[in-house]
């Protein structure tokens, strides 16, 4: 059960009209694009071949499986294989047939083309669809800032909180350690990663998450040093209750109050940096639906604007929805606003 005050925060944000709408619309847009393999895909979602019912979304069939001569996986624009289905069943395609990395090799017109009845926001330089490759690009954008604001956030407050609960000698030994950290060149090293193997997207967050978790330091390690010092803290001391007990239950959520309201900020930031990485070539390989390469697309092809639009609205709704939340989940925890 929620307390009285979460339910008034929780009661004031949704009074905030322009919050709630861009939560709903965000949620809306992020969970449109788990599904988006049911949504743009160059399988079928579902098959029928000789009296038997398959998901080729899920499961691979070969050409020779379908009528083909060859053991590899079957490609269901190929006019034999097509024709094999119709006499033999039925096959459903998703609304967008084309995944991804699907490249239309049925374009009659040069590449990048321009949006029509087959791909709705045009092709990039190499025949891909672009409402794919943004539905495909959403989805990985955004599961990457959860994990990397998750844990760098988590990291961020354990450190500020042992900072400012146990203070002296501790305090000042991880705030040079910080101060060290952060003079660090980042940008550098990772063009020395990507000079020494192909970036990931594990290996992409890892970097990040080892030069984003001081975002948080900072105002949790001063939340403590105020915190610490309360009576219920003392009390808490002189029952004997453990200092790890005392920073989980009786100081950190109050640190947690002003952390929460920065989230939705970090992870606009965490977008950001994976969309300019990838833009500067630092990022993710091909193999990944980036939407820092479609702004790479939409700059290195002026003559095909349809390119830039598209990434430019995909992204500043994304960020402007990010940036409303964030507003909402910060005046909801201002005091003074609240009353």
């Amino acid at each position: 059960m929620l307390s009285p005050v979460w339910k008034q925060r929780i009661a004031f944000f949704k009074k905030n009209k322009r919050a709630k709408c861009a939560l709903v619309l965000f949620s809306f847009v992020f969970v449109l694009s788990l599904f988006s393999e049911l949504i743009a895909n160059d399988k079928p979602l579902l098959l029928k071949y000789k009296g038997h019912f398959y998901m080729p979304v899920f499961q691979t069939l070969t050409d020779e499986f379908l009528g083909g001569n060859f053991p590899t996986p079957a490609d269901y624009k190929d006019p034999l294989i097509r024709e094999n289905i119709n006499k033999n069943g039925f096959m459903i395609m998703p609304l967008i047939a084309f995944s991804y990395n699907t490249v239309d090799y049925e374009i009659e017109t040069q590449t990048p083309s321009a949006p029509d009845k087959t791909h709705w926001l045009g092709t990039d330089d190499e025949g891909r669809d672009i409402v794919a490759r943004i539905l495909y690009g959403i989805r990985l954008s955004v599961v990457f800032a959860f994990i990397l604001t998750f844990v760098s956030s988590a990291t961020g407050i354990f450190i500020g909180a042992v900072q400012g609960y146990f203070g002296g000698k501790v305090d000042i030994v991880l705030q040079r350690f910080i101060e060290i950290w952060e003079s660090l060149p980042q940008l550098f090293i990772l063009i020395i990663i990507a000079s020494l193997f192909i970036p990931t997207f594990w290996t992409i967050l890892l970097i990040l998450m080892l030069f984003s978790w001081t975002s948080l330091t900072s105002m949790v390690r001063a939340e403590f040093l105020r915190t610490r010092n309360f009576e219920y803290v003392k009390a808490a001391k002189a029952l004997g209750v453990s200092n790890f007990r005392i920073i989980l239950k009786h100081i950190l959520p109050n640190a947690l109050v002003t952390s929460l309201t920065f989230i939705p900020f970090i992870l606009s930031e965490s977008i950001v940096a994976l969309t300019s990485l990838d833009f500067l070539g630092l990022g993710l390989s091909d193999q990944y639906p980036s939407l820092g390469d479609l702004v790479r697309q939409g700059k290195d092809n002026l003559q095909a604007p349809w390119i830039g639009l598209s990434i430019f609205v995909v992204l500043a709704g994304l960020l402007t929805m990010l940036i409303f939340i964030g507003e909402g989940v910060r005046d909801s925890f201002d005091v003074r606003k609240s009353r």
